[in-house]
Parts: C-alpha cells; sequence; structure tokens
C-alpha cells in the first residue's frame, strides 16, 4: 500500500531552516546532500509509515503519531508521517504542557 505524502508548508519551512542551518557550518555540497537525503527519507514514508517508532508526542495526541529519525547526532531530526513539523530531535515535545519554574 502506497501512502500519500501531506508535507504541510510549516514543516517544508522548518526543513528549510535546518538546512541553512547545516549549511553554516558545513560545506555547500555537503548540506545540499544532507538535505536531499531529508527529502528522500521522508518520501520513503510511502511505503511503510509504521517501520517508524512512536513518538514520545503521541501522549498529548488522539491519533498516532509516530516519528522518523534523520541525520547524525547533533543533526538528528524528527519527522512524523503526516509531516506538520520537523524539528531538532534535542527540541521540546510538541504539545507539551509548559513546566512552571
Amino acid at each position: 500500500m502506497t501512502y500519500r505524502i501531506d508535507f504541510s508548508s510549516v514543516a517544508k519551512a522548518e526543513a528549510d531552516a535546518a538546512f541553512l542551518s547545516f549549511s553554516q557550518f558545513t560545506t555547500a555540497d555537503r548540506a545540499q546532500t544532507w538535505y536531499q537525503g531529508l527529502i528522500d527519507a521522508i518520501v520513503s514514508l510511502q511505503e511503510m509509515p509504521r517501520r517508524c517508532s512512536i513518538a514520545r508526542e503521541d501522549a498529548f495526541f488522539s491519533q498516532e503519531i509516530r516519528q522518523l529519525l534523520y541525520g547524525q547526532g547533533k543533526q538528528t531530526y524528527r519527522t512524523t508521517v503526516r509531516i506538520l513539523h520537523l524539528h531538532h530531535a534535542a527540541q521540546k515535545t510538541i504539545g507539551e504542557p509548559e513546566v512552571a519554574d
């Protein structure tokens, strides 16, 4: 079964921002290769998206939320099958309530 990829404008902007951030400390060719790999990984979700693990955001939504990890080390990004957001793996969990100081 082939799934449709719903890549939101927010997620596209976040992917572009990740590319710009990555390109600040590497070569243009390496940044472009990383970005194309990210897009290829997202497109690969058309087949077997359930291969991805349950995301930590799953507890905050009524629909199942899965994540695809892309990258290594500090350049690891998480994305979901319905691509609403793309953010660095170290960022705050989407939907998580704010913790009072």
